[in-house]
C-alpha cells in the first residue's frame, strides 16, 4: 500500500510564495515535497529520481538535508496555522517559515529507488519560532534525523 499525503500545506501557499527549489508546487524543476498531519505527528514522503544518487545504489545526502530542511518549514505552518485555528484545505491562507537552523545527522546511507518518509515532531518555542525534530525512513529503516528551526517568514521576504 502506498502512503501519500493528501492534504499539503505546501498546496495551500500563495503563488508568490511557492516557489521553493524542494517544496514550491510552481517550481517546475523542484522536488515538490509536501507536508501533512499523519496523526498527531507531520509526514513528508518523497521518491527520489535517478539523479538524485550519490553513488550507485544511495542517495545524495544534499538531497536528505533538502528534504529535512522543507519538511520542517511545512511542518511548522501546519502546526501554527493548526494552533490559529485552521485545517488544511480550509481555504484560509497559511502563515510560511523559513529557516534559521538546520542540522541533520545521517544515521546509515539511504538507498536508492525505494519512497523516503519524514516524520516529523513540532514544538512551539515561541509564538514565531518553532523547532522541527524530523526522522528520514527508507523501507521503515531509520536513515537520518534532523533538526529545523523555522521563524515565521519576515516582511522583508516579500517584494
Amino acid at each position: 500500500m502506498e502512503i501519500i499525503v493528501h492534504k499539503a500545506i505546501q498546496d495551500e501557499y500563495p503563488d508568490d510564495f511557492a516557489w521553493c527549489y524542494g517544496c514550491g508546487r510552481l517550481n517546475e524543476k523542484g522536488h515538490h515535497f509536501r507536508t501533512g498531519w499523519h496523526g498527531e505527528q507531520t509526514m513528508t514522503i518523497f521518491t527520489p529520481k535517478p539523479e538524485h544518487l550519490a553513488l550507485p545504489g544511495f542517495v545524495y545526502g544534499g538531497l536528505i538535508a533538502s528534504f529535512v530542511d522543507c519538511h520542517g518549514t511545512g511542518s511548522a505552518s501546519l502546526a501554527l496555522h493548526r494552533k490559529n485555528g485552521h485545517d488544511v484545505g480550509e481555504g484560509a491562507e497559511p502563515p510560511r517559515f523559513v529557516t534559521a537552523s538546520l542540522k541533520v545527522d545521517f544515521v546509515k546511507p539511504t538507498p536508492h529507488g525505494v519512497a523516503l518518509k519524514a516524520l516529523g515532531t513540532v514544538h512551539e518555542i515561541h509564538p514565531k519560532k518553532w523547532k522541527v525534530e524530523t526522522e528520514v525512513y527508507a523501507d521503515g529503516e531509520l536513515c537520518a534525523r534532523g533538526e529545523v528551526v523555522a521563524v515565521v517568514m519576515p516582511s522583508t521576504f516579500i517584494k
